[in-house]
């Protein structure tokens, strides 16, 4: 007759020691490390290790800027002038602005194709408001932004809590703002704007004071290295990688001579454009949302994977209606600015290439069509590509149907781009 011996907690088997890693064997070392470690031959190292794993990054349209710049100096010597380059600044504001709301679409992999129609709403209810109806020109202004951000919320709502396509949603946003628009202007479609009030100088006010530009460059540079100093130093008390001394001072320096070559370009025309400033501002509070806050990081989960993120516990449908909110509110902020521009609301606002060319700014200047990648400074390279081009073509005569079509091929081509890098990156295990 067997006894089955039973065993006791004496006799549980101990911890086990992992087993040494063999002599030949390579350790993981995070690339962060090394730029920590190793300084500007660890940065070489990194560059290198993300141009094969295709991350190319904004060096793309960073490049092709510089191209587009050469080629149109090249052909008429008017094109780096410095009333040129501040009509281009000025006018590109409008679509920036517009763009930074998409960038936020995007980065969910998503698509909003009403904002043309929203910014000519916005300029509608400003001028029916203030003009007709004699409302003070700061509350239409923030009436006009509230209004976008609602018609945002709306297309957000269907899109999250009913699950209706975002595409087909907007769409149908476009069609019926578009006539909405068409409805509050009236039987006579146009209402011009006091081109000396509030809506009128977003685009014709500029610091004429040489030290306005100078000054606003000091800030700049002073605010940079000071934030990138101060980050350095908590990352570095925490124990985690950070950038050294030596790369910050390099990134200020060079941002000071972008800064203050903007301030002498600037100053030898009319001076600062107040809309200049007020897009710089934009996209300094934008980019700090979304790569310092918790919000930011949820949007940038949600772009990565929807399920992923529901079951970290995040509120998806919240965030998705906040990010169509955001966009609706920005093209109406872009609206107010093209009313400004052609100091006027008329049958036309939001129609056109509008659409396309806020899109093709967000995706140029470096967001991804498939979420979770890119940047509010995006919009500020896409836009001054795309401008670039406009005005670079016009100084040439060109048709506009052309302009369309050069436009459409370096869309085309940043798509494609952006395709690649994606493959590239999911053969790297990167994506």
């Amino acid at each position: 007759m067997s006894t089955k011996k039973t065993t006791g907690p004496e006799d549980a088997p101990g911890p086990v020691d992992a087993p040494a890693p063999a002599a030949d064997a390579l350790t993981a070392v995070d690339p962060r490390l090394l730029v920590r470690e190793q300084g500007f031959a660890g940065y070489l190292s990194e560059f290198k290790r993300k141009m094969r794993a295709g991350d190319l990054g904004s060096i793309p349209v960073v490049v092709g800027l510089i191209i587009i710049c050469a080629i149109f100096q090249g052909l008429n010597s008017n094109f780096l002038t410095a009333q040129n380059l501040n009509n281009i600044s000025v006018t590109m504001v409008a679509t920036g602005m517009m763009a930074v709301g998409v960038i936020f679409v995007l980065l969910l992999g998503e698509i909003d194709l009403s904002v043309g129609a929203v910014s000519g709403v916005s300029g509608a209810i400003v001028a029916v408001l203030s003009v007709t109806n004699g409302v003070n020109e700061w509350l239409a202004l923030l009436a006009a932004i509230a209004g976008g951000a609602l018609i945002g919320a709306i297309h957000g709502f269907f899109f999250a809590k009913i699950g209706a396509p975002a595409f087909a949603v907007t769409l149908a946003g476009l069609l019926f703002w578009q006539g909405f628009m068409l409805q509050i202007l009236g039987e006579n479609g146009t209402i011009n704007l006091d081109g000396d009030g509030l809506i009128g100088q977003l685009t014709t006010y500029y610091f004429t004071d040489v030290a306005a530009g100078y000054g606003l460059a000091v800030v700049a540079v002073a605010a940079f290295f000071f934030s990138s100093y101060t980050d350095s130093r908590r990352r570095n008390a925490a124990g985690i990688p950070s950038r050294p001394l030596s790369e910050i001072v390099l990134r200020t320096v060079l941002l000071a001579i972008v800064a203050f070559a903007a301030a002498i370009m600037f100053n030898q025309y009319k001076g600062t454009p107040l809309a200049v400033v007020l897009f710089l501002v934009v996209l300094v509070l934008t980019d700090f949302v979304l790569r310092r806050t918790t919000y930011g990081r949820k949007v940038f989960a949600l772009g990565g994977s929807v399920e992923a993120s529901r079951r970290a516990g995040i509120n998806v449908e919240m965030v998705r209606i906040s990010v169509f909110a955001i966009a609706g509110m920005f093209a109406a902020i872009g609206g107010l600015f093209w009313a400004s521009k052609i100091a006027a609301a008329n049958q036309g606002a939001g129609a056109g290439d509008l659409l396309m060319n806020v899109i093709a700014a967000a995706v140029i200047g470096g967001t991804s069509l498939f979420g979770g990648r890119g940047r509010t400074w995006n919009a500020l390279l896409g836009v001054m590509v795309i401008t670039s081009i406009q005005y670079g073509l016009a100084l040439e005569g060109i048709a506009t149907p052309v302009q369309y079509m050069i436009t459409g091929g370096v869309l085309l081509a940043t798509v494609v781009i952006d395709s690649v890098t994606r493959k590239t990156q999911k053969t790297a295990g990167r994506a």
